[in-house]
Parts: C-alpha cells; sequence; structure tokens
C-alpha cells in the first residue's frame, strides 16, 4: 500500500517526451465496440463517487447513483458507518429504490420483500413456500465494496480493486489541507450534453482553449503558459495550477482590472499603490497571500488554518482519473464528472457541484461557476438538457456553459475524416496521456 502521507514528484506535464505517443483517434468517441471495452474494463473496475456524506446524515439515509445500466444504493447503517448494495432485489431483480432518500428498509415494489439497512432480508410473502425453507434473515442483497474520503461516498464494483486511498493515490496527501467535508453545496447540475463522456476530461486536462473560450478568465486566473504547473501522476491524475492574478498578456483595453482591484480591497491591500500593472498583477498578489494570512482568522476564513500560501490564493484544477474533476479554489471547491450515457456513446451525462468552504457572516457567495447563491445546501439536483444553451439559461456566461457549448462541435469533428490524431502543444500533454492511461486500462493493465 502506498504511504499516503507523502507526494511523489509529478511527471512534467508540459513535456512530451513523457508520452508513447498513442494515437487518439476519432472512434473512440463514438464506437459502441469502444464504449462496450470502457463498461468491461474501466468502469467496472474504478472507483465511483455515489455522493456526499453530507447527504446521509442518519441511519436509513441512502444514496441512489444510476451509472450507464447498472444502478448502487449507498445507505448509512446504525453504527454511523456506509455500506453499499446493487439496487436490484434478490428475488427477481427489480429496482428497489429510484432516487436518494430515507427508509428503515427497502420494501421491493414488485412482491413486498422487505431488505433492512444491512442487506438482509427480513420479509417475503409466504416465507415457507420456498423449498430451500425461509429465506429471511439467510439472503442479503448483493454488497459492493465501499469507502469515504473528501467527504464523498465511494465505491467500486470490482472486489480485487485497489484500496480507494492507493486508487486515488498522491491526492488524498495533495489536498489534505483542505477541510472539504466541510464545504457547502450550493448549485447542483446534472446536464445531459452531446457529446462523449471523454471530451469533458479532455477539456480539463488543458487550459490552452481558455483565452478563446473564456476570455474572462485572465483577469483573475493567470493563463500565461510559463506561469502555470502541469503536473501528472503515474495513476493518470493530474492538475494545472495557476496564480489566480491577472495575466500579463490579457491586459484590458481600459488599462485597469476592477475585478482583481476589487479582490484586493477586500483583503485591505489598496490596488492604487502599485506603479505598474506588473507590480500590480504580481506584487498585488504577493500582497494578497501576506493579508490573506494575516487577516483570515479575524474574517472568519477558517477554511484557511491548515492552507499553503499557494492554495489560499491560486487554482488546483485537478482531474482524478479517469472522469472527476476538482477545481480547488481559495473559498470553494468545484465537482465535475461526465459519465457515459447508457444507450448512446455519442451522449454524457456532465455533473457541476458548486461547494463553499463556510465563513461566519456569508450569506450569499460567487459560487464560481453558477453566479451568486446563497450559503446553503442545494436540496435537489437541477436535471436539465443542454439543448444549445436553452435548458440552462441561468448559467449562460458562465465558464462550464462556455464548455459545453464546444461539446457537440467537438463530437461531429470526430466523424471527419479530415481528423486523425490530435496535434498538441507542449501543455496539452496531459491529454495524451489520460487516453495513454485509459488505454492501458483497456488493455488489463491497470498502474
Amino acid at each position: 500500500m502506498t504511504n499516503q502521507d507523502t507526494v511523489p514528484p509529478p511527471i512534467d506535464g508540459r513535456d512530451p517526451s513523457n508520452l508513447r505517443g498513442d494515437p487518439i483517434p476519432g472512434d473512440r468517441y463514438y464506437s459502441p465496440e469502444f464504449a462496450q471495452k470502457e463498461w468491461d474494463h474501466l468502469w467496472t473496475k474504478i472507483w465511483h463517487i455515489a455522493g456526499r456524506l453530507a447527504d446521509i446524515p442518519e441511519a436509513g439515509d441512502f444514496l441512489v447513483h444510476n451509472f450507464l445500466k447498472e444502478s448502487v444504493i449507498a445507505v448509512r447503517q446504525e453504527d454511523g458507518s456506509v455500506r453499499a448494495f446493487y439496487n436490484s432485489c434478490g428475488h427477481r431483480g427489480m429496482r428497489l429504490v429510484k432516487e436518494s432518500s430515507s427508509l428503515d428498509a427497502f420494501a421491493c415494489p414488485y412482491h413486498g420483500w422487505r431488505w433492512g439497512k444491512d442487506g438482509i432480508l427480513q420479509y417475503a410473502q409466504d416465507a415457507e413456500d420456498f423449498p430451500g425453507g425461509n429465506p429471511c434473515g439467510k439472503l442479503s442483497l448483493k454488497e459492493l465494496r465501499c469507502d469515504i474520503w473528501g467527504g464523498f461516498v465511494w465505491y467500486t464494483m470490482d472486489h480485487e480493486a485497489p484500496e480507494l486511498l492507493d486508487f486515488l493515490e498522491p491526492m488524498p496527501a495533495l489536498y489534505r489541507n483542505y477541510p472539504m467535508d466541510t464545504a457547502v453545496r450550493v448549485a447542483w447540475y446534472r446536464i445531459e450534453i452531446n457529446a462523449n463522456w471523454k471530451f469533458v476530461t479532455d477539456n480539463f486536462s488543458e487550459s490552452y482553449h481558455t483565452r478563446t473560450a473564456h476570455p474572462q478568465v485572465p483577469l483573475w486566473i493567470d493563463q500565461d503558459v510559463e506561469s502555470a504547473r502541469h503536473e501528472m501522476w503515474s495513476k493518470g491524475h493530474g492538475r494545472t495550477a495557476q496564480p489566480m492574478r491577472p495575466s500579463l498578456t490579457d491586459r484590458p483595453a481600459s488599462g485597469t482590472n476592477e475585478m482583481f482591484a476589487e479582490i484586493l480591497r477586500q483583503w485591505d491591500v489598496d490596488p492604487d499603490s502599485y506603479d505598474s500593472y506588473e507590480d500590480f498583477a504580481l506584487q498585488g498578489w504577493k500582497d494578497l497571500k501576506a493579508a490573506k494570512r494575516r487577516l483570515w482568522k479575524e474574517r472568519g476564513y477558517v477554511h484557511y488554518e491548515n492552507m499553503n500560501d499557494e492554495e489560499i490564493t491560486d487554482s488546483l484544477h485537478t482531474v482524478f482519473f479517469p472522469n472527476v474533476t476538482f477545481s480547488f479554489l481559495p473559498d470553494h471547491i468545484v465537482l465535475f464528472r461526465s459519465e457515459p450515457h447508457p444507450e448512446d456513446p455519442e451522449k454524457c451525462y456532465f455533473d457541476l457541484w458548486c461547494m463553499a468552504f463556510p465563513v461566519e457572516g456569508q450569506e450569499i457567495v460567487e459560487s464560481v461557476m453558477a453566479g451568486p447563491k446563497p450559503l446553503r445546501e442545494v436540496e435537489e439536483c437541477e436535471h436539465r438538457k443542454f439543448d444549445d444553451g436553452r435548458g440552462i439559461p441561468e448559467l449562460a456566461g458562465q465558464i462550464v456553459y462556455q464548455d459545453m457549448e464546444l461539446a457537440e462541435g467537438m463530437q461531429a469533428g470526430m466523424h471527419s475524416q479530415g481528423y486523425e490524431d490530435a496535434y498538441l502543444t507542449g501543455q496539452e500533454t496531459r491529454v495524451r496521456y489520460f487516453h495513454e492511461v485509459l488505454n492501458d486500462w483497456l488493455a488489463g493493465d491497470r498502474p
């Protein structure tokens, strides 16, 4: 087992010499045969997020996670632990529940069999009519391995999969300073888009597209290629670490940057005290670090307590192989997840969970990806279809909306005879690396 307290040195995510050079052909984005390989060798082997631990605080509370044509229940036990079971009655396979809720027991809607929170059969109609005798107390729902990390409930369908912390290594050690389980989910979306699930991981494995697709970003996150660190690790996880300060390349035409100026003012740093735009961006960023370090406690930013200077000011955009991305920001954690559509490999579900760290006295937060939101837990997920943006008009202009606008065009381009393989910059090295690690999984060769 890997030592979870240490972080091994990353592989340079800007150096193509770290790649084998596996091509990225278009058919892997639409081929049913390729999608079947992913089910057989990837999805049934990895760890999945069932949901947030905060959503099941009491015994009997449960999460339902539907993935392709499988369904899993994760239920809080009387002793506070969480166990996961296939959402399939042991009698004749009927789905027991449709959505997350709370129950003392799971009653099958077909024949009334009742299963306890521990998965054991409690009741069966005409129990003595079975040739093998009364099955109550003897039969159990089929159980999956289940574990907790980061305030999330995870499960795997593979009894031989590595432990969760080994699967995630080195991310638990890398992000141990963030009190992830205290974050409040203020926005919660599940959006159907017309693109293969891999488009999302590709997109979040590089920031080369940002200047084109997200022109608002360089005002507050430095997009200059030399400013970022592009890091990847042997299990397929990787991140782009960028300073949250103005880009020196993308300067506002007005010569002023009110967005960053306001951030400085919030922490008692005078944006007008600098002699040049360079000083405003670079020294202002350093002064912001010092101000946050000095004032965090009295301002109620208790989540800063164990975070380092990079973590309290910068953007650490991190892909957890294969399909989950966390944006670790000073005051927010944003989860993005793509999951394949059960019928069509040219569609996927895109999950957006915006989570904010609570700050005393704060009632409204800027969710970064979904606009201003009340600082309280959202009770229900918004299920939408993107539909050229018509399905989520309230997110228009947000970064994730702009990403989704690109999805269909990329998916269509994968069918073109003009496309044979990606022609990548050095800073897009992680895109090909993701596909190479995926190829290893599909060949039965886990990293």
